[in-house]
């Protein structure tokens, strides 16, 4: 038997957007907790990840009276810009349904949610490398880790929050056969550029034979671009000079700025969930259970939407002895996961063949064009993407 040196009602892996959302969300509730993060608190600052909060989630952290603390950045525009081969052509949504959506870069909520909950009393373990015991059976689970001083120390508690993405410990605590993996690869991959060029809009995206390519603000000084290219791609091939021509390209326009390009990134588009999205006392939340590509901008919004359930869940459980919400925690997260996986998968297909014909082929290349001119035409078809954008569905 472990040695145990502290014990918690919850132990938190993984101090991203979920853990920390859940350890506000907690901490505000009384419920005792600890979030172990395996990184340092300045790479965690500095992690350049999503960059919107939707309507939804902006409500969210207003109920839990965060908002004015932890949300940062600019109200979202209700407005898709495109240029489609080299014409702009903006694509209005409805303003009601985004007036609460916020552009606000992810290392911003990030360094908010830290701020707040050190400030108002949390417990946040930095440089912490988790194993997970005794995720089910008679004992409570435990969390051992190697602490600052060299020190291994073991945290019982009554609940684990695996919050530590895709490839963090979390899951693969889980025995093999336990979870079911469903996944869709798109077949291609964006190449991630962050560049200190300001946007002219909040976001542009470029519709061309060549391939998508988008550029999506990041602060007053700062720009996030994206290009559309092969799986086999490596980024040593994209210099500078390369990634400038091809936006240009693309966009149908010089590119008035060029400024700095301080970091670039392969990412393949893909679609992930795990179900269920627990096992035992170990419940998992954000990356760590359901990935969706870039495109739909939900990733970040579907972590912060699992942290809610749990952390409703786990007040119930210490409040009520009611345990209902933590046996429903998978079933109610996975409805809406698959809901926002469906939109996700037709946004990325729709925009993606809609410019490039060479993956799917000519067919697929014109029913998306149809399907893109029927939301500039269609009221019906504008709301529904309006409604999904802004996390109303």
């Amino acid at each position: 038997m472990s040695k145990v040196d502290e014990s918690t009602t919850v132990v938190i892996v993984g101090a991203g957007v979920a853990g920390l959302a859940l350890g506000n969300f907690l901490l505000r509730s009384g419920i005792n907790c600890v979030i172990l993060e395996k990184r340092s608190r300045e790479y965690v600052e500095q992690r350049q990840r999503a960059g919107v909060i939707d309507t939804r989630a902006a409500r969210m952290f207003r109920e839990w009276g965060l908002e004015d603390r932890v949300v940062g950045g600019v109200p979202t525009e209700p407005v898709l810009n495109f240029r489609i081969d080299g014409e702009t052509r903006p694509l209005k949504l409805e303003a009601d349904d985004h007036r609460d959506g916020r552009f606000c870069p992810q290392r911003v909520l990030v360094r908010n949610l830290i701020d707040v909950f050190i400030s108002d009393g949390g417990d946040l373990r930095f440089d912490a490398d988790v194993s997970l015991e005794n995720l089910v059976g008679d004992e409570r689970a435990l969390a051992r880790y190697r602490d600052s001083a060299g020190s291994t120390r073991v945290v019982s508690c009554d609940f684990v929050a695996g919050c530590d993405g895709d490839r963090g410990v979390s899951r693969v605590a889980v025995p093999s056969g336990s979870l079911t993996r469903y996944s869709h690869e798109y077949g291609y991959a964006w190449l991630t550029v962050l560049a200190e060029v300001p946007a002219n809009h909040q976001s542009m995206m470029a519709l061309h034979h060549r391939g998508f390519a988008g550029q999506f603000t990041r602060g007053p000084h700062a720009s996030r671009f994206y290009l559309q290219c092969p799986l086999d791609s490596s980024t040593s091939q994209w210099t500078d000079e390369r990634i400038w021509d091809e936006l240009e390209t693309r966009f149908g326009e010089p590119m008035a700025n060029q400024g700095r390009i301080t970091s670039t990134q392969l990412v393949p588009l893909r679609s992930v969930v795990y179900d269920p999205m627990s096992y035992g006392r170990l419940y998992l939340l954000g990356d760590a259970a359901h990935i969706v590509p870039p495109m739909s901008a939900k990733g970040m919004n579907l972590a912060l939407h699992d942290a809610e359930v749990f952390a409703n869940a786990v007040v119930q459980y210490q409040t009520k002895n009611d345990s209902s919400l933590l046996d429903s925690y998978s079933s109610t997260c996975l409805r809406h996961v698959w809901n926002y996986q469906a939109f996700a998968s037709w946004w990325t297909e729709l925009v993606h063949n809609a410019g490039d014909a060479s993956y799917q082929g000519a067919f697929r290349h014109q029913v998306a064009r149809a399907d893109l001119e029927r939301l500039f035409e269609s009221g019906s078809a504008n709301r529904l993407l309006s409604e999904f954008i802004a996390g109303l569905n």
